[in-house]
Order: structure tokens, then C-alpha cells, then sequence
């Protein structure tokens, strides 16, 4: 292991509307074409368009604390929705849409985009959901796939505390993550499988492949995995973040439970497989109840109060939140996430009125105010 804590990045995925209507607004191109006039960004962020063209990424750069993670997860943010303002767009961070659509957003038309629309047909047809990716340095592959074992019983955790999608196109869902809904009908979606060892991984997602179930080898569903462009283990479990103090949890208690399973490891310890079928149950209870109900310890394979479990996890990543400094930074942004509430919970508050009214709040919660206080849950 290294003297300090794994580095680690963060991926952004926006949803862009029409302001006045919520409809979904296919301009991603535009603003991408203008982004740059407005305002200076830290050196490594990029932005790149996604999926859909009502959708655009923003990923930090390489980052070793938390301080400059959200320094470069607020100037993203920033810079974004002011070239979006600029094209008569407004930069929501939000898991689905909110507002009703009138139709299926437009295809890709050319590359890999346009594969992925026509191998999985209706299911990926008006597929905008948006997530909020993790990236944690690992020393090598096959340290990476160790990893990934370690991470199972957590998963859910993570994404209950990041659930922010509860509306579908102007209806409420009644889940949290509504996105995981969605991600869960794509082939090979939930928790990885047990596996030893890099050569193993790469067999499985060959043979993925090979039965056509993914277009490329760079197109796993997994919620944890290897990544297959940098020395990594990308999170792909949370919904987008809310605010820019929400992204950073995700990221610190992404880089401690990497932190713990590296120590596991060096001690010998190698984690036990789960059912994969308890894995699935425990992804969907957090995505149904979020914060607010029981939630399955897919290990101990029994339900538990989410807030116990959240407990569980704070616990379990402890000696390793305090190596890195952030333990007490941690601490704070649980605690304005349980005094506040999920993003879904707190759009389902602005939205009582029906989900229109939910637009302009959204639009102001994405970018933190300007004198530099950060909106948190």
C-alpha cells in the first residue's frame, strides 16, 4: 500500500431542459460548442456528452482530497450551467427526468452510441438516467478484481444515500433511485460476481460479448468494477448527486471502503461471495426505500434499518476516514443527509404541487451559490 490515500476522480452526468416546461432539451452539442466561454476550469476536468443529447458529463480530474474535489465538482457545475443558460437550457442534477416528456429523446445517429441503440432496442429508446461515477486508484488489475469482492455488501448502502431520481417524466415512481430501475434491465446489471483474479474478469466479460449481451468490453453494468481506461475501481452505484457535498460523500466513502478492503487484503482476508439473488434484493430495497425504510444486509442476508446500516458502514470504514483526515468532513455531510434527507426525498418536497414546480428548485440546488457556500442536503 502507499503512504497516503488512493487518489480518486468523479463523473458527473447532468440532464438538460427546457426551463419553463421541464421537457428534456436536446442540446447538449450547443453547450458543449460554448462551455469554455464561461469560466476558467481546474486542469483535468472534462466535459463530454453522453447517451443522449439532453445529457452531458462533466469528470474531475485526478484529485487527492476533498477540498480540491469540490473545488473542481463546483467549477464543472458552474461553467456548465452557464453555457446551458446561454442556449436557453437549464442543468439539472438529477437521476430521471422530472418533468413529463413528450416524446422518446432523439437516437444517436453515428459510433458507438449508435450500437448501443441498436442492440438493446426499446429498453435504451428514451434511456436519459444519470449517474455519479467514483473513481478510486488501485496499485494493479488484478488488486482491482480483490477489491470489487470487498465491496458487495456496501453497494446498496451507497446507493441509498445517493437515491435521487423519484420521478419519471412528471410521475412519481415511489422509489428513491428510479434509475436503478431502469439500469436493472440491462444484461448483467447489479453486483459483480465473485471473481479471481483480472484474467478471470476479462473472461467473463469477454463471454458477455461473445453471447451479445454488451457491445464492448468497456460496457459492463456492474455497480463496482474495474475500469477498463484507467488504474482504478470505478463506483457506478449512485444516482447523480444533488448538490456538490453529496458527490464528495459518495467519493470519500468510496475511497475508504477501497482504504478497507487494500488493508483486508494485505491481512490475508479475502471476502466471502454473496448470493446473488440476496445481492439483487438488497440493490432493489435501497433503490425502492432509500433512507427512509429497511434495506437487506445482502451478507448477514436479513433486512435491517437503512440508518443502522449506514451506521455499519461508518463504522467499517473508520480507521481509514480518520487515516485520510476525512473522517470528521464525513461525519458532517451524513448528518446533513439524515437531518435533510436524500435528494429524493427533498425533491419529492419541492414537488408536492406536481413535478413542474420541482424545475427552478433543481436548477438552483445543481450549482452552488456564487459567494461559495455550498448548498447540502
Amino acid at each position: 500500500m502507499s503512504d497516503g490515500p488512493p487518489t480518486m476522480g468523479v463523473e458527473e452526468e447532468f440532464l438538460l431542459v427546457n426551463p419553463r416546461t421541464g421537457h428534456a432539451s436536446p442540446c447538449a452539442e450547443p453547450v458543449l460548442a460554448r462551455y469554455r466561454h464561461h469560466g476558467p476550469l481546474p486542469d483535468g476536468v472534462r466535459m463530454h456528452r453522453e447517451l443522449r443529447l439532453t445529457q452531458l458529463e462533466a469528470a474531475s480530474g485526478v484529485c487527492t482530497g476533498a477540498d480540491e474535489l469540490r473545488g473542481q465538482l463546483t467549477a464543472a457545475r458552474r461553467v456548465l450551467a452557464g453555457a446551458a443558460a446561454a442556449e436557453d437550457c437549464a442543468l439539472l442534477a438529477t437521476g430521471t427526468p422530472v418533468g413529463p416528456g413528450p416524446a422518446a429523446p432523439p437516437p444517436a445517429s453515428t459510433g458507438r452510441y449508435a450500437e448501443i441503440d441498436a442492440t438493446y432496442g426499446a429498453v435504451v429508446a428514451d434511456y436519459e438516467a444519470c449517474g455519479c461515477h467514483v473513481h478510486v486508484g488501485v496499485p494493479d488489475p488484478d488488486t482491482a478484481v480483490a477489491v470489487v469482492n470487498h465491496l458487495g455488501r456496501w453497494l446498496p448502502t451507497l446507493l441509498a444515500l445517493s437515491g435521487n431520481s423519484p420521478f419519471d417524466h412528471g410521475r412519481d415512481t415511489g422509489y428513491d433511485s428510479w434509475r436503478m430501475v431502469l439500469q436493472s434491465r440491462f444484461p448483467g446489471s447489479g453486483i459483480a460476481p465473485h471473481l479471481r483474479g483480472h484474467a478471470e474478469y476479462r473472461r467473463a466479460v469477454e463471454t458477455l460479448v461473445d453471447c451479445g449481451a454488451l457491445v464492448d468490453p468497456d460496457q459492463t453494468f456492474w455497480l463496482a468494477r474495474p475500469s477498463g481506461r484507467f488504474p482504478t475501481v470505478e463506483f457506478r452505484v449512485a444516482d447523480t448527486a444533488l448538490t456538490v457535498d453529496h458527490a464528495v460523500l459518495q467519493a470519500l466513502l468510496s475511497r475508504a471502503l477501497v482504504q478497507r478492503a487494500l488493508s483486508d487484503l494485505a491481512g490475508g482476508w479475502e471476502a466471502a461471495p454473496l448470493s446473488p439473488q440476496v445481492a439483487a434484493a438488497a440493490v432493489w430495497a435501497a433503490a425502492r426505500h432509500g433512507l427512509s425504510g429497511q434495506l437487506v444486509d445482502a451478507a448477514e442476508e436479513t433486512r435491517r434499518p437503512a440508518w443502522t446500516l449506514v451506521d455499519e458502514l461508518l463504522a467499517h470504514v473508520r480507521a481509514p476516514l480518520e487515516e485520510s483526515g476525512d473522517l470528521a468532513e464525513v461525519r458532517k455531510l451524513v448528518d446533513a443527509v439524515r437531518d435533510g434527507g436524500t435528494g429524493a426525498a427533498q425533491q419529492r418536497a419541492v414537488a408536492d404541487d406536481g413535478t413542474a414546480a420541482a424545475v427552478p428548485w433543481l436548477t438552483a440546488a445543481t450549482v452552488p451559490a456564487t459567494h461559495g457556500t455550498l448548498l447540502t442536503g
